[in-house]
């Protein structure tokens, strides 16, 4: 099943100040339902590491950590840990899945630079 049989997820709420574009919402949402478990949620973080000195880390997650920040969308939650949200309020996550490019992205108004393969910021 493909993310584009879905309608399109809405943002309700987002206190973890995170966005995701339609496209990847509706990769999120196809990709929660692939893993067919309803306690799931997109964890987005900001790890050490990298050339750059910091590095974006997302994975589904089952856990709720103490301070955690989440964005509600029609279909499942983004959930940010109250280290990262300062690194990741303002950012928006996007999915392309083209020829030239694949996977998820995220563009980051705070990030003052990144590496040159893009894996990290500063």
């Amino acid at each position: 099943m493909t993310a584009s049989k879905f309608a399109e997820p809405v943002q309700t709420d987002n206190p973890a100040g995170i966005g995701l574009t339609a496209d990847a919402a509706l990769k999120v949402k196809g990709l929660l339902e692939q893993e067919g478990r309803d306690d799931l949620r997109l964890r987005v973080a900001v790890q050490p590491g990298g050339c750059s000195g910091l590095r974006y880390q997302l994975f589904f997650d089952e856990r709720s950590l103490d301070g955690d920040k989440i964005s509600t969308y029609d279909g499942f939650e983004v959930v940010v840990d109250r280290m990262s949200v300062p690194y990741l309020t303002g950012a928006t996550i996007d999915f392309a899945d083209r020829i030239d490019a694949q996977g998820f992205t995220i563009d980051n108004p705070n990030a003052q630079g990144s590496c040159a393969c893009g894996d990290s910021f500063h």
